[in-house]
């Protein structure tokens, strides 16, 4: 409702939604209704004017006209509340419009008009039916044997006012706040299915986005688990291609250490496979691949998925030796106090160390590697740093360039910053700072 007085509710005056009435109005059997209340409110006006006309010496003709014209103003009921009411209290001089007078009052109550100008219109006409009912029984009374009492007289008229204003502007009022209820409700409803809507447009986008990051970290995995004793099975075998003529002892050694390489990464793999598929249940996991390997000396526990129960600081010096026996001169210094860390954290850092001396095995043959981890009060800090190749041969190892951005995933998930890059001698470095 504007502030102009139009107003088009549906059933006391406005067009909802998915309207399909011409002009102002909601539906064909409103307009139908307003037609119907129309002609019967003009019907009434034409007989009371020419009565009134009878009255007053007008012209019974220019009368009836004019309350024809009036009375089917209340067409417009829906459109202009305000106007037909303000219509109606003019009339009301003249006797006519009951009609027109109740349903206007109906429909300005149960518009979207501010409640005071409600209320001044109900007043007005309210007042105008109480003077005109008031004078034309103190009138007719008046012109008889039986002269009532004036208190009886304007009681009477009180009521009839009250009896014809009332009703229509409370019931009005009432299917007002029922449209309005059921507005807000129909709102909220909408709103409600444009927020389901979107929080499962957003829940779609969440869960892609965990299935995504859930293949990065499938992949991060398989490529610590794997790569390393891989690389490492790639130097050995280059060497016992090279000794296998001049060393049978030492190739048989090479051969021996190579087949344990082997069995380890198969043991990793299968075991990252068997978290991997896992069935759920209510009972424990049972990993879905049970095959047999054979056992060779203890190794590195693999990491799973979850980095819980991955491999630990105090197996660094396994991993260092692996590469000691490969060919690599490695130094290894701890600095501090030696304790127990995060699982995730000794993991983390375990696959830093692992994959650095990886790409030393692939990117620099023969080079020197120094491995500086630091124990400090409330963190912990990893160099793994190389010098230039000897000149050696490089071994052909495929690299598919995910190594470095692998340990930056991993050191940046749980807060700790990590740096890698050339160094000014030729060499390579890598570092990383976790929180302990």
């Amino acid at each position: 409702m504007s502030t102009t007085g139009e107003y088009v509710p549906d059933g006391a005056g406005g067009r909802s939604r998915g309207a399909a009435g011409p002009w102002w109005w909601a539906r064909r059997r409103s307009m139908v209704l307003d037609v119907v209340l129309a002609a019967v409110s003009a019907l009434e006006c034409l007989v009371e004017g020419v009565a009134f006309a009878e009255k007053t010496g007008v012209s019974p003709v220019v009368a009836g006209v004019f309350g024809l014209l009036v009375g089917s103003l209340l067409v417009l009921r829906r459109r202009w509340p305000v106007a037909v009411v303000l219509v109606s209290i003019a009339i009301t001089p003249a006797q006519m419009g009951i009609l027109l007078s109740v349903v206007g009052l109906y429909t300005l109550a149960a518009s979207d008009v501010p409640r005071r100008i409600i209320a001044v219109l109900s007043g007005m006409t309210m007042l105008g039916t109480l003077i005109v009912t008031f004078l034309q029984m103190h009138g007719d009374l008046s012109s008889g044997t039986y002269h009532a009492p004036l208190a009886a007289v304007a009681l009477t008229s009180v009521l009839a006012a009250i009896g014809v204003t009332a009703p229509p502007v409370l019931l009005g009022l009432y299917a007002g706040a029922r449209r309005r209820l059921v507005e807000s409700l129909r709102e909220r409803a909408d709103g409600l299915e444009r927020e389901l809507s979107l929080l499962a447009e957003k829940a779609s986008e969440r869960a892609e986005r965990a299935r995504m990051e859930e293949r990065t970290r499938i992949a991060r995995e398989m490529h610590d688990v794997v790569a390393h004793r891989v690389s490492l099975m790639v130097v050995h075998a280059a060497a016992l291609q090279a000794i296998a003529v001049k060393d049978p002892e030492k190739a048989s050694a090479s051969a021996q250490l190579l087949g344990d390489m082997g069995r380890q990464a198969l043991n990793e793999l299968r075991e990252m496979l068997g978290v991997l598929r896992t069935v759920p249940g209510p009972g424990p996991a049972v990993p879905a691949v049970t095959a047999p390997v054979a056992e060779p000396a203890p190794a590195p526990a693999p990491a799973d998925v979850h980095d819980d129960s991955g491999p630990c600081l105090a197996e660094l010096h396994a991993l260092v030796e692996e590469s000691r026996a490969a060919g690599m001169h490695v130094e290894f210094t701890v600095e501090g106090t030696e304790r127990s860390l995060a699982a995730r954290v000794e993991t983390t850092v375990y696959r830093v160390v692992q994959e650095a001396l990886t790409n030393v095995h692939k990117h620099a043959p023969g080079a020197r590697a120094r491995i500086r981890l630091a124990y400090r009060e409330a963190e912990i800090a990893v160099l793994v740093q190389n010098g230039p190749s000897d000149g050696a041969a490089a071994i052909a190892l495929p690299s598919g360039g995910n190594g470095l951005i692998g340990m930056r995933e991993r050191v940046t998930a749980l807060g700790g910053g990590f740096a890698a890059g050339t160094t000014t001698e030729g060499g390579f470095r890598v570092s990383a700072l976790l929180p302990a």
